[in-house]
Protein backbone atom coordinates (compact mmCIF):
# COMPACT_ATOMS: atom_id res chain seq x y z
CA UNK A 1 0.00 0.00 0.00
CA UNK A 2 1.37 3.02 -1.28
CA UNK A 3 -0.84 6.87 0.01
CA UNK A 4 1.38 8.81 -3.13
CA UNK A 5 2.26 8.98 -6.46
CA UNK A 6 6.00 8.90 -5.21
CA UNK A 7 6.16 6.89 -2.65
CA UNK A 8 4.33 4.28 -4.89
CA UNK A 9 7.23 5.03 -7.06
CA UNK A 10 9.42 4.60 -4.69
CA UNK A 11 8.38 0.96 -3.55
CA UNK A 12 8.16 0.14 -7.26
CA UNK A 13 11.74 0.13 -7.97
CA UNK A 14 13.54 -3.20 -7.87
CA UNK A 15 10.30 -5.22 -6.92
CA UNK A 16 7.41 -6.74 -9.13
CA UNK A 17 3.97 -6.64 -8.61
CA UNK A 18 1.25 -8.79 -10.07
CA UNK A 19 -1.41 -6.87 -9.59
CA UNK A 20 -1.62 -2.86 -8.93
CA UNK A 21 -4.49 -1.07 -7.94
CA UNK A 22 -4.82 2.63 -8.26
CA UNK A 23 -7.25 4.62 -6.44
CA UNK A 24 -7.14 8.11 -8.21
CA UNK A 25 -6.79 10.94 -7.34
CA UNK A 26 -3.34 10.08 -5.25
CA UNK A 27 -3.03 13.30 -2.72
CA UNK A 28 0.01 14.30 -4.90
CA UNK A 29 -1.05 13.53 -8.51
CA UNK A 30 -4.03 11.85 -10.44
CA UNK A 31 -2.25 8.45 -10.29
CA UNK A 32 -3.26 7.67 -13.95
CA UNK A 33 0.75 8.47 -15.14
CA UNK A 34 1.95 6.34 -12.65
CA UNK A 35 -1.11 3.22 -13.92
CA UNK A 36 -0.15 3.94 -17.50
CA UNK A 37 3.73 3.92 -16.51
CA UNK A 38 3.57 0.68 -14.53
CA UNK A 39 1.66 -1.12 -16.95
CA UNK A 40 3.81 -0.07 -19.91
CA UNK A 41 7.33 -1.29 -17.97
CA UNK A 42 5.95 -4.63 -16.33
CA UNK A 43 3.74 -7.42 -16.73
CA UNK A 44 1.55 -6.16 -13.77
CA UNK A 45 -2.04 -6.24 -14.20
CA UNK A 46 -2.92 -2.04 -13.28
CA UNK A 47 -6.78 -1.37 -12.41
CA UNK A 48 -7.26 2.24 -12.04
CA UNK A 49 -10.43 3.49 -10.45
CA UNK A 50 -11.22 7.16 -11.24
CA UNK A 51 -14.08 9.37 -10.63
CA UNK A 52 -17.28 9.23 -12.41
CA UNK A 53 -17.06 12.14 -14.44
CA UNK A 54 -13.59 11.42 -15.33
CA UNK A 55 -13.85 7.72 -16.99
CA UNK A 56 -14.53 8.27 -20.27
CA UNK A 57 -11.90 10.50 -21.02
CA UNK A 58 -9.55 8.53 -18.99
CA UNK A 59 -10.76 4.91 -20.30
CA UNK A 60 -9.72 6.51 -23.63
CA UNK A 61 -6.53 7.37 -22.50
CA UNK A 62 -5.27 4.59 -20.78
CA UNK A 63 -6.91 1.71 -22.77
CA UNK A 64 -4.07 1.24 -25.30
CA UNK A 65 -1.57 0.55 -22.40
CA UNK A 66 -4.04 -2.09 -20.99
CA UNK A 67 -5.04 -0.70 -17.84
CA UNK A 68 -8.42 -1.53 -16.94
CA UNK A 69 -10.42 1.03 -15.41
CA UNK A 70 -13.85 1.03 -13.24
CA UNK A 71 -15.57 4.48 -12.27
CA UNK A 72 -15.91 5.11 -8.84
CA UNK A 73 -18.55 4.68 -6.71
CA UNK A 74 -18.38 0.80 -7.06
CA UNK A 75 -18.71 -1.87 -5.40
CA UNK A 76 -16.69 -4.56 -4.02
CA UNK A 77 -18.16 -7.23 -6.32
CA UNK A 78 -17.41 -5.33 -9.37
CA UNK A 79 -13.55 -4.87 -8.38
CA UNK A 80 -13.17 -8.40 -7.24
CA UNK A 81 -14.59 -9.61 -10.71
CA UNK A 82 -11.91 -7.17 -12.82
CA UNK A 83 -8.96 -8.14 -10.25
CA UNK A 84 -9.79 -11.75 -11.43
CA UNK A 85 -9.85 -11.30 -14.98
CA UNK A 86 -6.09 -9.09 -14.38
CA UNK A 87 -5.15 -12.35 -12.87
CA UNK A 88 -6.15 -14.26 -15.52
CA UNK A 89 -4.40 -11.98 -18.02
CA UNK A 90 -1.55 -11.87 -15.91
CA UNK A 91 -1.36 -15.68 -16.22
CA UNK A 92 -1.80 -15.66 -19.97
CA UNK A 93 0.89 -13.36 -20.02
CA UNK A 94 3.45 -14.89 -18.70
CA UNK A 95 2.99 -18.41 -20.41
CA UNK A 96 3.36 -15.90 -23.59
CA UNK A 97 6.89 -14.81 -21.93
CA UNK A 98 8.11 -18.27 -21.33
CA UNK A 99 7.47 -19.32 -25.07
CA UNK A 100 9.05 -16.18 -26.42
CA UNK A 101 12.31 -16.93 -24.20
CA UNK A 102 12.45 -20.67 -25.24
CA UNK A 103 11.77 -19.35 -29.00
CA UNK A 104 14.39 -16.94 -28.32
CA UNK A 105 17.16 -19.97 -26.66
CA UNK A 106 16.41 -22.17 -30.02
CA UNK A 107 17.39 -19.06 -32.08
CA UNK A 108 20.32 -18.32 -30.31
CA UNK A 109 21.21 -22.02 -29.93
CA UNK A 110 20.81 -21.93 -34.28
CA UNK A 111 23.10 -19.21 -34.24
CA UNK A 112 26.07 -20.24 -32.31
CA UNK A 113 25.71 -23.91 -33.89
CA UNK A 114 26.05 -21.93 -37.38
CA UNK A 115 28.70 -20.04 -36.58
CA UNK A 116 30.92 -23.15 -35.55
CA UNK A 117 30.26 -24.34 -38.96
CA UNK A 118 31.11 -21.70 -40.57
CA UNK A 119 34.40 -21.89 -38.49
CA UNK A 120 34.83 -25.37 -39.47
CA UNK A 121 34.27 -24.83 -43.30
CA UNK A 122 36.59 -21.87 -43.50
CA UNK A 123 39.45 -23.22 -40.99
CA UNK A 124 38.97 -26.95 -41.22
CA UNK A 125 37.79 -26.82 -45.33
CA UNK A 126 34.67 -28.88 -44.53
CA UNK A 127 31.45 -28.74 -46.30
CA UNK A 128 28.20 -27.72 -44.74
CA UNK A 129 26.86 -31.36 -44.69
CA UNK A 130 30.26 -32.26 -43.27
CA UNK A 131 30.72 -29.95 -40.43
CA UNK A 132 26.87 -30.46 -39.32
CA UNK A 133 27.97 -34.24 -38.93
CA UNK A 134 30.99 -33.10 -37.11
CA UNK A 135 29.39 -31.30 -34.55
CA UNK A 136 26.26 -34.05 -34.38
CA UNK A 137 28.51 -36.86 -34.06
CA UNK A 138 30.61 -35.32 -31.20
CA UNK A 139 27.25 -34.33 -29.48
CA UNK A 140 26.39 -37.49 -29.77
CA UNK A 141 29.90 -38.86 -28.33
CA UNK A 142 30.30 -36.74 -25.88
CA UNK A 143 27.12 -36.68 -24.34
CA UNK A 144 26.64 -32.81 -24.81
CA UNK A 145 24.44 -30.72 -26.90
CA UNK A 146 25.33 -29.27 -30.43
CA UNK A 147 25.60 -25.75 -28.74
CA UNK A 148 28.35 -27.26 -26.38
CA UNK A 149 29.99 -28.34 -28.84
CA UNK A 150 29.92 -25.05 -31.09
CA UNK A 151 30.72 -23.31 -27.98
CA UNK A 152 33.50 -25.03 -27.73
CA UNK A 153 34.70 -24.48 -31.38
CA UNK A 154 34.09 -20.65 -31.31
CA UNK A 155 36.69 -20.79 -28.00
CA UNK A 156 38.88 -22.74 -30.33
CA UNK A 157 38.87 -20.39 -33.19
CA UNK A 158 38.35 -16.73 -31.78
Amino acid sequence: MAHSVGEARRRRSGTDFDLVLVNAPLPDDMGVDLAVEVSAESDAGVLLLVRSELYEEIYAQVLPFGVVTLSKPTNLQMISQNLRVLCAMRERMRRMRQRQATVEEKIEEIRCVNRAKWLLIERQHMTEPEAHRFLSRQAMERRLSKREIAEEILRMYP
